[in-house]
């Protein structure tokens, strides 16, 4: 029987130019980036969520949450200025730095 030859190829294996290193890096880099920002926004909402009566305990839709703190925060000015007008009607002086 003869003997057959055969040939093994190896391919090299290609390896990864530095360009493609590198932007591999810079998208790990970003993603890992816009992780972290979105992260930020969630524990934003979730403070928010906490400090605003009426939404503890809400699923979380962040266009509820931004309506109702500016409502909130609208709220809380009115109170204050009524404050205000309290003390300056008993004869109190406001400092005019908390007037604003």
């Amino acid at each position: 029987m003869p003997q057959i030859k055969t040939r093994l190829r190896l391919r090299p294996v290609p390896t990864t130019s530095r360009a493609s290193q590198k932007r591999r890096r810079s998208r790990i880099t970003s993603h890992q980036a816009k992780q972290k920002r979105r992260q930020a926004i969630r524990e934003g909402f979730d403070r928010l969520t906490e400090l605003v009566p009426g939404l503890q305990g809400q699923g979380r839709s962040e266009g509820l949450v931004l309506k109702r703190t500016v409502d909130y925060m609208r709220e809380q000015l009115v109170q204050r200025q009524a404050l205000i007008d309290r003390v300056e009607q008993a004869g109190g002086d406001v400092d005019p730095k908390f007037k604003k």
